[in-house]
């Protein structure tokens, strides 16, 4: 089940020169799925990403920053599914860095140079040995045009795969931009989502392509929720081939750079927002707009004291009006000084609540039509000042406990 999400097109995903795709059958999990993929890429390129900021964070995420950190320039990444490889303690450290040293081997290339990422269950034990013998088939399969198949293959209580496109013109150039996530559940990332991977042929200086990476992460993967857990292994890597035929970017703030950010942020949010659409058990795409604030981050403290409400979830997937359950919500939010009086409430173009009380007009039958919708806006003024921020999130359905329920059975 997914709100208007469906599978991408392989011919709409734009090849990034310089970096090629390749997935297998590993058996990680379970038989017969795509759940090894690696993605190899071209001497020259620029690598960058950002992480969980969960404190128990999985093995792989540690290795990742400690081979990010070291320097050596990334050929390489290595993903699986069916296994976060998360709560392993030093043998899943072990695993992990082992599991880099098999790809390298392949290679030819230095450990420090792979990433690996996993996703899957935690606590339990990364089946090495089905990885090293499905590294073969992985790395013969790679093309540049395989984004589909890895988007296919990285998912795990994902219903659709997730990936997309964009060109943009910088330098006298057109530069292209794939893109691809996994996520469903687990989902509140606080900093990117469970897994995402964008690659551009843009030419982009180190530095600035670490910023860059950031700055997309905030935008996009940072506003999103659909269960309010930050997972153990929450990575957003940003690859930049440095094949276009243009003047490398040197400054975020440039023409150059402000471009490409814009372009790479779309596909962010796309990828992002497709996470909630297909959120476990979702019947609901939500946008929770909060304006009128003092400063963003406190809208989006708003924001998300609505999105993770149970009672105001549970409401929109019942499409019932209790629309007291957001005021509410918008009220333990933690904004110490605010004043109920100033606050307005909309559900679409429906105006619900005036100067913290139900608006005069407000009929509970044009309420329920828009909660019956499958796409909503909440709008909430704060009246305290001209700050905004917006978060997107589903509704929480009984088939989200029924997937939790059974998802090591």
């Amino acid at each position: 089940m997914s709100v208007h999400l469906t599978a991408p097109d392989p011919a709409s995903l734009h090849p990034i020169a310089g970096v090629r795709l390749g997935v297998t059958e590993a058996a990680i999990r379970k038989a017969a799925r795509k759940d090894l993929t690696v993605v190899l890429i071209d001497e020259g390129a620029s690598v960058a990403g950002v992480f969980t900021q969960n404190r128990f964070c999985a093995a792989p995420v540690q290795v990742c920053r400690e081979h990010l950190a070291g320097g050596q320039a990334i050929r390489a990444l290595l993903i699986n599914t069916g296994n976060a490889n998360a709560g392993t303690g030093n043998e899943g450290l072990m695993r992990a860095r082992a599991s880099c040293a098999a790809l390298a081997r392949q290679l030819s290339l230095a450990p420090a140079q792979v990433l690996p990422f996993s996703t899957g269950v935690i606590m339990e034990p990364l089946p090495l040995a089905r990885i090293e013998a499905g590294l073969p088939a992985a790395v013969a399969d790679a093309r540049e045009g395989h984004w589909a198949r890895a988007a296919e293959a990285i998912m795990t209580t994902d219903t659709v795969p997730k990936a997309f496109s964009a060109q943009v013109a910088t330098g006298g150039a057109t530069v292209s931009i794939s893109g691809i996530a996994k996520g469903a559940g687990m989902i509140r990332p606080n900093m990117a989502t469970m897994l995402g991977f964008i690659a551009t042929d843009a030419c982009v200086a180190p530095a600035v392509l670490r910023d860059m990476v950031a700055a997309v992460a905030e935008a996009s993967f940072n506003r999103i929720t659909v269960d309010g857990d930050t997972s153990t292994n929450d990575s957003l890597i940003l690859i930049a081939s440095n094949r276009a035929a243009h003047a490398p970017i040197t400054a975020l703030d440039s023409a150059g750079g402000r471009a490409l950010q814009a372009a790479l942020t779309d596909v962010a949010k796309k990828l992002a927002q497709a996470i909630v659409r297909d959120g476990e058990g979702a019947t609901k795409f939500i946008e929770i707009a909060v304006e009128g604030g003092k400063t963003s981050q406190e809208c989006r403290q708003v924001a998300y004291a609505i999105a993770h409400s149970p009672l105001v979830k549970t409401a929109f997937f019942a499409s019932d009006p209790n629309l007291g359950r957001i005021l509410a919500a918008v009220g333990y939010a933690g904004i110490h000084d605010l004043d109920p009086t100033k606050i307005d409430l909309y559900l679409d173009d429906v105006h619900v609540a005036m100067r913290g009380g139900r608006h005069p007009a407000y009929r509970e039958e044009d309420g329920q039509r828009v909660m019956k919708q499958s796409e909503i806006v909440v709008r909430v003024v704060l009246g305290r000042g001209s700050a905004s921020d917006t978060v997107w999130t589903c509704d929480l359905s009984h088939e989200y406990v029924s997937i939790n329920a059974d998802y090591r059975s």
